[in-house]
């Protein structure tokens, strides 16, 4: 088991946990930088994000699931998306997701990819409800739960102030609107995964936490896949 790519994944798995999303109760464990071990059992009650893990590394010839590079491939993305074969993927899903109602994954033929944007966007039901009355909640589920870029304007303590661009829909496309400030949290009851972060710093942001430091080709990656996944869900 990688400790860094353990603690990785609870970078990115810890805010959809805390809020009752995902995985098992007891999210503040996700935080306990000196606990890999317990973060890596965890990690395997998270239905969804392990399922992905597991196929990323079969694909790649990686033994474990929680390899730092598997792990970031799917949070971020990286070279390691290019080993897994689309029509693969999406029999691993029907296995794994069976009675998953809603989304247009089972569609997805050559486009599947084994990257959180297209858990977000392709197989939660949320971007199909962007046209009904609940367009609202759905658009609001979408901006908050894929990962998205920032930039840090000013830390506050446990609190950072970031630069971002929230998802808007005008009943036809779902693109990036204006940039806005908003306030995340970094770290919680004084225990977090990364180290201050720093104004200036791109970051990555899941829900309302600060999940990780990006360096200029992973934000530029992340964007370029979530990107991808919009114009899909807008035929474009």
């Amino acid at each position: 088991m990688s400790v860094d790519g353990a603690l990785l994944f609870a970078r990115y798995a810890y805010p959809p946990n805390e809020l009752g999303y995902c995985g098992p109760a007891g999210a503040a464990a996700l935080l306990r930088a000196d606990a890999p071990a317990e973060i890596a059992e965890r990690a395997r009650r998270f239905e969804g994000a392990w399922s992905y893990l597991e196929f990323i590394a079969a694909s790649a010839g990686i033994g474990d699931p929680l390899d730092a590079a598997v792990v970031e491939a799917y949070w971020i993305g990286n070279a390691l998306l290019d080993e897994v074969p689309p029509r693969a993927l999406l029999s691993w899903l029907e296995i794994r997701f069976r009675g998953q109602l809603g989304g247009t994954w089972r569609a997805a033929a050559g486009r599947a990819t084994a990257h959180h944007s297209f858990h977000v966007f392709e197989v939660y039901p949320w971007a199909a409800m962007l046209g009904v009355p609940a367009a609202p909640v759905a658009l609001s589920v979408l901006d908050r739960c894929r990962i998205r870029t920032g930039v840090v304007l000013e830390v506050d303590g446990e609190k950072a102030t970031v630069r971002s661009s929230p998802l808007v829909w005008d009943g036809v496309t779902l693109a990036p609107g204006p940039d806005c400030e908003e306030i995340v949290s970094w770290s919680a009851d004084g225990r977090s995964l990364l180290g201050a972060p720093a104004r200036g710093d791109r970051v990555a942001l899941h829900w309302d936490w600060l999940c990780d430091v990006l360096t200029a080709e992973q934000a530029s990656r992340l964007d370029a896949l979530e990107d991808r996944q919009r114009r899909v869900i807008c035929g474009r």
